[in-house]
């Protein structure tokens, strides 16, 4: 097939195309280098996908350019491509949010929807769009409150998905991930921080008081979820992938402590607007219409994390 992966210079976005480069399929992916954190790291993630004769790059911001060129002739778009971030979408920043997470997904979308044959659209959804659930686990079915600008954004291109489903019978899927991790993680995420200090001999920075929990989720995982939804699922709805891990920050700590060795130092702050106090997914969706299930156990993906880490703190 031909895909376009939007995002594709970012952490989940760059391992997608190596997974479909790999299976033989063509990718055309787009990035539009947002400086949330910087370029270099993101140039690194293509290093891979650049010497495949399958992939095309193109440089461009979903929000402005002319959209039809990049989804003719797609038989998929998975898009990625998002301003990150709970903490930061606070205050004058949420513009960003809305041009980057809204606007732009709606300019894809509208331009998916005149093609002759829509392609297949998966989109990149967020358990911040559950809020502090009242139910643990969360399924697809519970009413959504964000309580992060984040979170609305990432529910309001949902909806804009759903939309174009019913108006257009543009066919898209929505993945609603839990906490995603391992290589190539954003520098901002808390096991990239966390494995840093770690490995550098510095204090760890905590919000809250650790017993927070999140259902933790691999990117292998997620990129095998998202070259499933291509194939499976039901246009117009949304699925949960969570790793089915879900522990304690606290526990996470230890568990760092006993692959490096050393205990972490930490030091704990308040807990920050926005952020959830347990998240937990009911994936149970995601198993029987996606037909995927997650691999990877938390402690064998941090240990991939941790080792990527220690690759490129050396190289640095």
């Amino acid at each position: 097939m031909k895909v376009l992966v939007t995002g594709v210079a970012g952490f989940i976005g760059s391992h997608v195309a190596e997974a479909l480069l790999a299976r033989g399929d063509s990718v055309v992916g787009v990035d539009c280098f947002l400086d949330y954190y910087p370029r270099a790291v993101k140039e690194r993630n293509l290093v891979g996908p650049r010497t495949h004769s399958g992939f095309t790059f193109v440089e461009a911001d979903l929000a402005a350019a002319d959209l039809e060129p990049l989804v003719a002739g797609c038989d998929a778009v998975i898009h990625l491509a998002a301003q990150a971030g709970v903490r930061a979408s606070w205050g004058q920043d949420f513009r960003i949010y809305v041009d980057s997470n809204i606007h732009a997904t709606q300019r894809l979308l509208e331009a998916c929807a005149t093609q002759s044959t829509p392609p297949r659209v998966v989109y990149s959804s967020s358990s911040s769009v559950y809020g502090d659930a009242p139910d643990l686990p969360t399924v697809e079915t519970t009413l959504p409150r964000p309580i992060s600008p984040y979170g609305v954004s990432k529910l309001a291109a949902e909806h804009l998905c759903r939309l174009y489903t019913q108006a257009y019978g543009v066919p898209t899927i929505s993945l609603r991930y839990f906490t995603v991790y391992g290589p190539r993680q954003r520098p901002d995420m808390a096991f990239n921080r966390f494995l840093r200090a770690q490995i550098q001999g510095e204090e760890l920075q905590l919000y809250d008081d650790g017993e927070q929990t999140r259902d933790f989720t691999f990117v292998g995982d997620a990129v095998a979820a998202n070259v499933l939804a291509i194939e499976n699922g039901t246009p117009g709805a949304a699925y949960n992938i969570g790793g089915g891990s879900r522990v304690s920050v606290n526990d996470v700590l230890r568990m760092i402590g006993e692959l490096t060795g050393r205990e972490p130092a930490v030091r704990r702050l308040e807990k920050q607007r926005g952020d959830v106090r347990d998240t937990h997914a009911a994936a149970d969706a995601a198993r029987e219409e996606l037909k995927w299930t997650p691999k990877t156990g938390l402690r064998d993906g941090l240990a991939a994390e941790l080792e990527w880490l220690r690759g490129e703190i050396h190289a640095a």
